[in-house]
């Protein structure tokens, strides 16, 4: 299996805190975008169903007497 660098990567950061918080720090910093986007994605598909459910139901029924 060729090997990728990663070992000596993950020794790196391993051996010196101070890279380990930098590290940390640039992830942080870009804020939690995948959060935003499953809430994203949860919110148009609990609309969607809305949607659907109003023009396939509720519209065809007609007005209630």
């Amino acid at each position: 299996m060729p090997d990728h660098g990663h070992d000596a990567t993950a020794a790196t950061s391993a051996a010196d805190p101070a890279i380990e918080d930098a590290r940390l720090e640039e992830i942080v910093e870009g804020g939690p975008l995948g959060a935003f986007a499953v809430a994203g994605v949860a919110t148009f598909i609990v609309v969607a169903i809305f949607v659907a459910f109003y023009f396939m139901i509720y519209l065809p029924r007609g007005m209630i007497q």
